[in-house]
């Protein structure tokens, strides 16, 4: 079997994408609608771009009167995506692709077309994964020519996310979604949504708001942070279930945004951990079980900002307290328990009890206290700048940088808590952190916070949502930052 190629959102110019949807597969969310007339059951497209956060079993959209009629959009475990339709409980038709969609670090847009007229039975229910057509699959089956499927059908729900159209709860999507469409009575090609890049040749997304939506159709932009089952056509609005405000993120398929890389899991400390919200947060499933995680980029030059919520359960001893967080080149082995522990690949800021409890650095196996920096509480935020072109990373809390620290100094590097050497600034360096307890940890926000920012601060292009004024000429970590800078 194959890996697809993901699409890669560092295609520049042309249509922007806003917002997107972040589905937590924990929290059971998804979003529904019970068309109310029946149209046209045999020709109609969705069209959807996804960003997965997990390799699980998940749902992307489902329709149905019960579980003996019904038809779900669904990837399994393995990365398949699968398709398929059943009446009075017979499987009707069903597709399975060879190829798998593992990578949750890039945007895939999917396309299913279907057209029940057409006299080719290959040609009824066709499949696009990135503008080009998927031709052969592990299972393929095809409807009768004319077949009247569930969807469009009155009286019957249907979902995105999740298999409760009909009763069977579960399998939500886990990870982010953009640019979700239906038209009902067109069978669409992929070119009706996206588009080649004339340089990069990358797929991108166009304008949908031009098209015809039909009688049932909808499209989803999620611009509505209120109301993210918004129909931005027009239509009837998706009834939204366990999705809130900070469900809509600014993580596109025109401006991918860094996550924690949840396919590390290759050793003692990098397994046992559990990811959510979009892979920014990431906990140990016991407690005193180390696990490091790192970010899904890195970059080499340029002037990086970012962001971390402390949770804390206010126990006052180091193995209860949020461990390690910082920055890992890309050479580390992971074979420490922690950041900084005896290796010269990775740095780690944490809070220590010490006779002075206090934040301290570890780097290469030596602890040095950070002066005057003495304060932890729960909910607190922590700020990192890394400037790469001057080798100097600075780090805050709550609004103020450590020893005064001035990340615009560039090479003087005024209140730097490390200074980086040329060896390694020859490498690839990565935001990582490493977790020692289930029950303290940190909310990562590398410009796409899973949680409520009270002040709302983007870098100097207009990017990332964070809580404190990002430094002049430091940025978030995303796609279109990085092509720039990076």
């Amino acid at each position: 079997m194959s890996i697809i190629i993901p699409a890669n959102t560092l295609a520049a110019g042309g249509f922007d994408v806003d917002n997107s949807l972040r589905i937590n597969q924990g929290d059971s969310a998804y979003l529904h609608k019970t068309f109310g007339t029946s149209s046209d059951r045999k020709k109609w497209t969705y069209s959807f771009w996804i960003k997965k956060a997990s390799q699980t079993d998940m749902g992307v959209i489902a329709q149905g009167a019960d579980g003996n009629n019904k038809g779900l959009a669904y990837f399994n475990a393995a990365g398949d995506f699968v398709y398929f339709e059943a009446a009075s409980g017979s499987v009707v038709f069903l597709i399975q692709t060879n190829d798998l969609y593992r990578d949750n670090s890039a945007w895939y847009h999917f396309v299913i077309r279907v057209d029940t007229t057409q006299g080719t039975a290959a040609n009824r229910v066709r499949l696009y994964v990135n503008g080009t057509q998927i031709t052969t699959f592990q299972n393929a089956s095809y409807p009768d020519q004319n077949y009247q499927g569930e969807i469009n059908k009155s009286d019957t729900r249907h979902d995105i996310s999740g298999f409760n159209a009909f009763g069977e709860n579960g399998y939500y999507f886990d990870g982010y979604m953009a640019e979700v469409v239906f038209t009902d009575g067109q069978s669409l090609a992929p070119t009706d949504f996206g588009e080649f890049d004339e340089d990069s040749n990358i797929w991108k997304p166009i304008k949908v708001s031009g098209l015809t939506f039909g009688t049932n159709g909808f499209y989803l932009d999620f611009k509505a942070s209120g109301n993210l089952g918004n129909d931005a056509n027009g239509g009837t609005d998706l009834t939204e279930v366990n999705l809130e405000a900070t469900d809509q993120t600014t993580d596109t398929c025109t401006n991918n945004f860094m996550t924690l890389n949840r396919l590390i899991g290759t050793g003692t400390y990098t397994d046992n951990q559990v990811y959510s919200e979009g892979n920014t947060i990431v906990i140990p499933n016991s407690t005193d079980n180390y696990g490091t995680a790192f970010g899904t980029f890195g970059a080499t030059r340029g002037k990086w900002y970012w962001e971390a919520q402390i949770i804390w359960n206010g126990t006052s001893n180091n193995a209860n307290y949020p461990k390690q967080i910082g920055f890992m080149r890309e050479d580390y082995a992971f074979n420490k328990s922690y950041l900084g522990q005896n290796d010269d690949q990775t740095w780690g800021v944490a809070f220590h009890d010490l006779s002075t409890d206090g934040w301290g650095l570890d780097h290469n196996g030596s602890f040095g206290a950070i002066t005057g920096a003495t304060t932890l509480a729960d909910d607190k935020m922590l700020m990192f700048a890394l400037d790469l072109d001057n080798g100097k990373f600075y780090m805050g809390y709550d609004g103020t940088f450590f020893t005064s620290g001035d990340p615009t100094s560039g090479a003087t590097g005024t209140g730097a808590i490390a200074t980086l050497d040329a060896t390694d600034l020859s490498f690839t360096i990565i935001p990582a952190l490493t977790n020692a307890t289930d029950s303290t940890h940190y909310k990562m926000n590398f410009g796409n916070p899973a949680y409520a920012i009270a002040s709302s601060n983007a870098d100097g292009d207009g990017f990332g949502n964070f809580e404190f004024a990002v430094p002049s000429n430091y940025f978030s970590w995303c796609t279109k930052n990085l092509a720039e800078y990076g």
